[in-house]
């Protein structure tokens, strides 16, 4: 009898515990949006790519002639479909942000040295499409093309109204508070339109300037903390207002993917974007969904958004003929 009713009340409990997380009873709202990832940007091969890696030297066989980083390949992506460009930046010794990606300018231009013991002018002077190559150094297709490095300041004129998640690349923590000084002074009206994401020193001195901004360290928190208490309905506190990518293979092991999960982070402010594989080595990072063909694998009806390297793809794919 005993027995019966220990199996009873185990039974109830999981069935409390399947309802509760069922995607099928949530009915998130809104629409799929695009996150594209530096633009459009040239692609090259990620096997053994680490943060020492000059991908400008290993580009696959160019089908654009856009560079990543830059106004035009920032103007091209939206067009294409995106919702927010990711964009990479720096602080310059003159009190700007260059928007650029390296560490150090030897890679993709013709300069010299760490990115941000330079001036906006300097770095300005130099070749942004000086060191692509696809062929192994024999040829440089994009070298005197005019492409330059802009800064911060001109993105935001060009864009007044379009979002963008804007990464740093150090975990210097006075950068964040540098950051977010230069933002409310040049958008103090706009500034939900952002997302950070760098350093935890930086993100967390932004989210206490009541910017929205997480780090490496605080999403591994986040989704560790969701993974013990998910089954809950609990959120996480540093899941709440930042940009979540989901692997897509491992995106099931979420409590209550793909509604449940999609309306429970949206209720934190936070975004999802499902992403492609994750990679542990070299370097453990989330991958662009980029192959069209695993669009199919979305959920349906999939209100959420797509993190992606392949703009230039994924865009179409899903929303059709560019709009310019």
């Amino acid at each position: 009898m005993k027995l019966r009713i220990v199996g009873g009340v185990a039974l109830a409990a999981l069935a409390g515990l399947y309802l509760f997380n069922a995607s099928w009873l949530a009915r998130p709202e809104g629409r799929l949006t695009i996150l594209a990832h530096r633009g459009l940007a040239q692609q090259y091969s990620h096997e053994g790519v680490d943060d020492e890696t000059c991908t400008a030297s290993r580009i696959l066989t160019p089908t654009h002639d856009y560079l990543e980083n830059t106004i035009r390949s920032m103007r091209r992506a939206f067009e294409l479909g995106a919702d927010i460009v990711e964009i990479d930046v720096h602080p310059t010794t003159d009190g700007e942000f260059v928007v650029f990606h390296d560490w150090t300018l030897d890679c993709r231009t013709n300069g010299k040295g760490v990115t941000r013991r330079h001036s906006l002018a300097e770095i300005q002077a130099l070749d942004m499409g000086y060191g692509y190559t696809a062929d192994g150094g024999k040829t440089f297709p994009f070298r005197g093309k005019g492409e330059r490095a802009p800064s911060l300041g001109e993105v935001l004129a060009a864009f007044p109204t379009e979002r963008f998640m804007i990464n740093v690349k150090s975990n210097d923590p006075a950068e964040g508070d540098l950051l977010a000084a230069y933002l409310k002074a040049r958008a103090p009206q706009g500034l939900d339109r952002f997302v950070m994401f760098g350093g935890w020193k930086p993100a967390e001195r932004l989210r206490a300037a009541g910017l929205s901004a997480y780090s490496k360290q605080s999403f591994k928190r986040c989704a560790a903390g969701y993974m013990a208490w998910g089954w809950a309905g609990r959120v996480p506190d540093e899941c709440r207002n930042i940009l979540v990518v989901v692997p897509q293979d491992q995106a099931w092991l979420a409590w209550g993917w793909p509604n449940r999960f999609l309306q429970r982070m949206r209720a934190a402010g936070s975004e999802v974007y499902v992403g492609g594989e994750m990679q542990l080595k070299p370097r453990q990072s989330i991958h662009g969904l980029d192959d069209p063909a695993r669009l199919k694998r979305l959920p349906k009806g999939w209100k959420g958004g797509v993190s992606t390297d392949r703009i230039d793809l994924i865009g179409p794919a899903l929303k059709g003929p560019p709009r310019v």
